[in-house]
């Protein structure tokens, strides 16, 4: 659903400085993209060299005429630039003791869907460190500082994932680019998506402020799933989150490649500062 919402001119809390790095890969630093400013008033995210390096992919996206030609397009060019169909001549062999030949960005989102504490979801993680400086909140358990056994768990997943692979996070880098990129298309002239997330509890999420009994401010976690259809997050819990979320924060949607994702609705969303409406069932 999408929603034009007015934002609120109350800046709110901060980006807490353990959420977040100094320096990332892209056009704003962490506390500003991470920031309820942000939320409110958002403006274009760019990952560092990524639509110059590919332009040729985009001047051919601009010729297309439908979404289904764009993404079959994009799902070529992957394949192509990327060598995913020919692993032997990006340099890995099938018959090493790692196979880490079918490791590609399609993998890690259906890993992602399949387990968002997994060696998948780790290096989804680790890219939105990277790429924009935000820290993640949890992985198989609550993060609050580099010392957590949970955070020594991230980086050792998201190494392992990484071990051996085809310019993954470069893969990540397009992907979100090329989101980017139909986003636009489709939702012209529009800001932000209203979208819902079901959860078990409230308790577990970091709330940096309690508005009011149905208002928080909260910390997401670094990445994040939502779905576009509140029926669809009355599935997963006894609480509805429901949030105005701006378009540069969507990393990837299941409806961007139709057949190659499963599910119709996930929105896998980039975490932050963000004002939430709650409601239970």
């Amino acid at each position: 659903m999408v929603s034009d919402k007015a934002p609120d001119p109350d800046q709110g809390p901060l980006l807490p400085a353990q959420a977040r790095l100094p320096i990332n890969r892209c056009n704003l630093p962490a506390m500003i993209l991470g920031s309820l400013t942000y939320q409110r008033h958002p403006a274009p995210l760019y990952i560092d060299g990524v639509a110059e390096l590919h332009r040729d992919l985009f001047r051919l996206l601009a010729q297309a005429e439908s979404a289904k030609e764009r993404a079959q397009l994009f799902s070529d060019y992957m394949n192509a630039h990327f060598l995913l169909d020919a692993p032997e001549e990006a340099g890995l062999t099938r018959n090493s003791r790692l196979k880490r030949d079918k490791a590609d960005y399609l993998r890690i989102l259906r890993g992602w869907s399949f387990d968002a504490d997994g060696r998948e979801a780790a290096v989804l993680k680790g890219w939105v460190e990277s790429r924009f400086g935000l820290l993640p909140r949890h992985h198989g358990g609550p993060i609050r500082d580099g010392g957590d056994d949970s955070y020594h768990a991230y980086l050792e997943a998201r190494s392992h994932g990484l071990y051996n692979t085809n310019a993954l996070e470069s893969q990540l880098d397009l992907l979100y680019t090329y989101c980017q990129y139909e986003l636009g298309q489709r939702y012209a002239e529009t800001s932000h998506l209203r979208l819902y997330r079901g959860v078990n509890r409230l308790d577990g999420h970091d709330v940096l402020e309690q508005r009011s009994k149905r208002e928080r401010i909260l910390l997401l976690n670094s990445v994040t799933s939502f779905t576009d259809q509140r029926e669809r997050a009355d599935e997963f819990g006894d609480f509805i989150l429901e949030t105005e979320v701006p378009l540069p924060k969507v990393l990837c949607y299941s409806r961007l490649l139709p057949g190659r994702l499963k599910g119709e609705d996930e929105f896998i969303v980039i975490g932050g500062v963000y004002q939430v409406g709650t409601s239970a069932l």
